[in-house]
């Protein structure tokens, strides 16, 4: 399995793909499928059959995953940057490689 560098939680933009230059926050990393679910994003229309929580039932729209190769991780700055690991008093910390700073 490799390293991922975006965590949940990060605030990420897209840079391929149909909804390119649109931010989010990521909710959940599917580590097994190297894929992230984005706040607001690639939203996709779901049948849902009523049910005892959904009585209705209905269209629902919800996030769909999108690949961890096209994201990119937004600095404090607003910057897309790539990130780096570098050692900082005895504990591992990213970077951003655009400024240098820790994230």
């Amino acid at each position: 399995m490799t390293k991922l560098k975006i965590k949940s939680g990060d605030t990420v933009r897209l840079i391929a793909g149909d909804h390119k230059g649109q931010e989010g926050k990521v909710q959940k990393i599917l580590r097994d499928k190297n894929k992230a679910i984005v706040e607001g994003v690639n939203m996709v229309s779901k049948h849902e059959k009523p049910s005892a929580s959904n009585p209705q039932g209905g269209i629902v729209k919800k996030e769909a995953p999108i690949h961890l190769s096209n994201l990119s991780l937004i600095d404090k700055k607003g910057d897309s940057t790539r990130i780096g690991y570098r050692m900082e008093d005895g504990k591992k910390v990213r970077f951003s490689k655009k400024s240098n700073e820790v994230i």
